[in-house]
């Protein structure tokens, strides 16, 4: 095979979908491997609230954004290197918004209700009568999850339930479940491939984490018909060839899929045990690498399949934070703070630390370690001679203090379990595109009191999908990715002289908002 090839990642995100190819090269079997981005091109859609707390998407609208993002960004890479084209792709890489359901008609290829995001709550009925009925522990013990409208699972038992979709006998036997992945690859595939991978799998409350399979089990009190689900496959391996499509060549391989957390793990190249990352995207999400023996899973945090590569199943512990880069957005569009949120750290830089104001952006509900999704977000200690930038800077804030809040959950678990120090660790590896902001990542240091590191190459959800291809393709052994790509920038921890008092200050902000939960 050859020392250099070429590898096209399509990251389907929340608010866009974002096409990057990526040169993999080397200039012997035994010498690092050099990765370089090539192009990129990101192509938002529209996203639909029908009611409030509900989030969906037109999986037209982001087929739409597939296509037009890949047929930019082959052209972009064809404009910077002649001899490119996209023929000489070597692979292609998927990674994707993970929670999001999506049902489809085989047969017609038409989606047979919008999306349901990730984000979406129209489901907390239904898990808070799933608890009633002492469905908790056995979820829990059975999938690493908890009950909560974030995951796949109770999404599909409110659209049964509701009659958003037809499930008579005759309907069932064209009708496609999945999620993000299964869509995008039955669409590359012109619907030779309903398949998934474990990392994907892992987050629909139906996939049996021990098994590695989905559960019957688990399916029926989800009303998920079994038969609908899609095959389960190794995320480093063959998913089918591209077919029938207007902006790609026929016969390209699909070689590696991930889970955009997952992904941005595999990216940054944590594949040593406790190695963590955090991306600051949409939400925060924060991953530790947790090996080959299944962890069960804090209180608060969960348990999730990393990937399976090479024969092998990782795990990684979970803690997620519905919203981070939407702070910043909300204040953006709801309030007109600023017109760019590259701005942002400019304006929280020369804001002094009194009067304190903290913002608690639970606009979807508190994710992890709380899961309470009824909690909507509160602004505290407002006084008439608040400015914009202490309100910018207080959403900056937030954003970290809720990042701490996983971090501590997760170490504090890990120190009693294994007897070490959370600040023996390397560091915890950022990005994202809130990571770019470096008050947020000072800020996130000293909280944390661990360094934070900034990579070269933010986009590490698209080059995780991209490496995890190259491993899937057979160029490359997954494990020669362990270095993942060069930092740039490293945070250390400082003091700040109202630290303690703004950490009380949280935890007072953060019960505040709970006291108003609907």
């Amino acid at each position: 095979m050859s020392d250099k090839i070429y590898i096209l990642a399509i990251d389907q995100g929340t608010t866009g979908t974002t096409a990057m190819v990526f040169s993999f090269e080397r200039s012997d079997a035994s010498a690092a491997i050099e990765v370089k981005p090539i192009s990129k091109t990101t192509v938002d859609f529209p996203q639909h609230f029908p009611k409030p707390g509900w989030v969906e998407h037109d999986l037209k609208e982001v087929w739409s954004s597939v296509s037009k993002s890949v047929r930019q960004s082959l052209a972009e890479a064809e404009a910077k290197i002649p001899e490119f084209c996209a023929k000489k792709l070597a692979s292609i890489g998927i990674t994707n918004q993970r929670e999001t359901l999506c049902v489809w008609d085989k047969a017609t290829n038409e989606p047979l209700h919008n999306a349901i995001v990730w984000q979406c709550r129209r489901s907390t009925d239904i898990c808070k009568s799933m608890r009633r009925q002492g469905l908790e522990d056995f979820y829990r013990s059975k999938t690493g999850l908890t009950l909560d409208p974030y995951f796949s699972g109770t999404k599909y038992k409110w659209l049964v339930e509701n009659g958003a979709i037809n499930m008579s006998k005759n309907a069932a036997l064209t009708t496609a479940i999945g999620t993000m992945d299964s869509f995008l690859l039955y669409q590359l595939t012109g619907g030779q491939t309903h398949a998934t991978e474990a990392s994907n799998a892992s987050r629909t409350l139906a996939f049996d984490i021990h098994k590695k399979k989905f559960s019957s089990e688990l399916c029926e009190p989800l009303k998920i018909e079994a038969d609908l689900l899609p095959e389960v496959r190794p995320s480093a391996g063959s998913f089918g060839k591209t077919k029938g499509l207007d902006f790609l060549p026929d016969g390209i391989p699909i070689t590696g899929i991930l889970g955009d957390q997952q992904a941005a793990l595999f990216g940054q190249g944590c594949l040593e045990v406790k190695s963590a990352k955090c991306t600051y995207g949409t939400g925060a999400f924060l991953l530790v690498q947790a090996g080959t023996k299944y962890p069960e899973p804090p209180k608060g945090l969960l348990t999730t399949v990393a990937w399976q590569m090479g024969g092998q199943t990782f795990y990684a512990l979970e803690g997620s934070t519905f919203i981070a880069g939407a702070a910043m957005q909300f204040l953006r569009d709801q309030f007109e703070f600023f017109s760019d949120v590259s701005v942002t750290a400019a304006m929280a830089k020369n804001v002094t630390a009194s009067p304190e104001v903290y913002f608690v952006p639970s606009l979807t509900g508190l994710g992890a370690p709380h899961w309470q999704a009824e909690v909507r977000g509160a602004i505290l200690g407002l006084t008439r001679g608040t400015s914009k930038a202490q309100m910018v800077r207080a959403g900056l804030e937030g954003i970290a203090f809720q990042v701490a809040d996983l971090y501590q959950t997760l170490w504090g678990s890990l120190d009693h379990e294994q007897n070490k120090n959370s600040k023996d660790l390397s560091g915890l590896r950022v990005d994202g595109g809130a990571c770019s902001n470096d008050v947020l990542m000072q800020f996130q240091a000293n909280l944390l009191e661990q360094k934070v590191l900034r990579p070269k190459i933010l986009e590490t959800t698209a080059l995780g999908a991209a490496a995890c291809a190259a491993a899937g393709s057979g160029w490359m052994e997954f494990s020669e990715w362990s270095a993942g790509p060069a930092i740039e920038s490293s945070f250390s921890p400082a003091a700040e002289e109202h630290s303690a008092e703004q950490k009380l200050g949280w935890q007072k902000a953060l019960q505040a908002a709970k006291i108003f939960a609907k």
